[in-house]
């Protein structure tokens, strides 16, 4: 199951990058599911704050890189699709996380986490 994990990850990087280029239909729902098993798989209970942090910091990022490259330019199209999709596959992967780690909070009788 870690290798599905581990592939999901790369697959999503990968696949934001190159519907930068091309259009590939049902891209956004492909990276979303690329993303949730990400959240599911890869993130250990250990690194869920670390992860957490991380994720906010790139939506962050990347959703003001996207309001100054509207500003800025020439590769607006391409860069902004790319962080666009970026955007998509990591906040799919961090809605996962986040609710696993309110979950472990709560300590939800009967439910596993």
């Amino acid at each position: 199951m870690s290798k599905l994990g581990k592939w999901s990850f790369i697959g999503g990087i990968v696949l934001a990058i190159v519907a930068g280029f091309f259009v590939i239909p049902y891209v956004t729902t492909i990276l979303s599911i690329l993303g949730l098993i990400v959240g599911l798989l890869n993130v250990p209970a250990k690194q869920t704050q670390k992860y957490l942090v991380a994720v906010i910091a790139l939506l962050v990022i990347g959703t003001a890189s996207i309001q100054a490259l509207g500003v800025i330019g020439s590769l607006y199209g391409i860069t902004e699709s790319i962080l666009t999709n970026t955007i998509s596959f990591i906040a799919a992967s961090g809605l996962v996380v986040a609710i696993k780690e309110i979950l472990t909070i709560e300590k939800i009788d009967g439910l596993e986490v």
